[in-house]
C-alpha cells in the first residue's frame, strides 16, 4: 500500500470551494479505495493519500493538473503495511481555532490513530504555522 503526502498553494485570486473539493474527493476516493486527510488553511493544502499504489498515483496525477493547486511539492511517498487514516475517504479540517479547542487539539484528534510520529507532527506543524500567522 502506498502513502503519499504533498503540500500545494492556491494560485492568487483563485476561488476555492473546499466543500465542493471534499464532496468530489470523497466520491472519487471512496470508489477508488483511497483514504487520507486534507488540511486547508485558506492558502495551502496539506494532504495525505493512501491505498493501492496505482490508484493513489492516479489520484495524485489528477491533483497535479487541477488549476486550484500550484507549487505542488511531494513531501513523502512510502510503502506502508496499514492505512493510517482508516476508512476515511477524505477526512478534512480547515485550519482555524474552533470554539472550545485549539487547532493543535483538533489535529491531534484527527491524527490520534496515525502510528507514524513524523506524519502526525507534519500535520500538527502545518496547523500551528497557520494558526500563528
Amino acid at each position: 500500500m502506498l502513502q503519499l503526502t504533498y503540500i500545494s498553494s492556491v494560485p492568487p485570486r483563485t476561488p476555492v470551494d473546499v466543500e465542493d473539493i471534499l464532496r468530489v474527493s470523497r466520491r472519487n476516493n471512496g470508489a477508488a479505495g483511497v483514504t487520507g486527510l486534507l488540511l486547508f488553511d485558506g492558502r495551502r493544502f496539506l494532504q495525505a493519500l493512501e491505498g493501492e499504489a496505482a490508484l493513489v498515483n492516479a489520484t495524485y496525477q489528477r491533483i497535479k493538473t487541477d488549476p486550484r493547486h500550484r507549487a505542488i511539492v511531494l513531501l513523502s511517498s512510502n510503502d506502508v503495511q496499514a492505512r493510517a487514516f482508516g476508512a476515511w475517504s477524505m477526512a478534512a479540517q480547515r485550519v482555524s481555532a474552533a470554539k472550545g479547542s485549539t487547532v493543535a487539539e483538533q489535529i491531534d484528534a484527527l491524527t490520534a490513530e496515525v502510528a507514524d510520529a513524523n506524519l502526525r507532527e507534519l500535520f500538527r506543524s502545518f496547523a500551528q504555522v497557520r494558526a500563528a500567522a
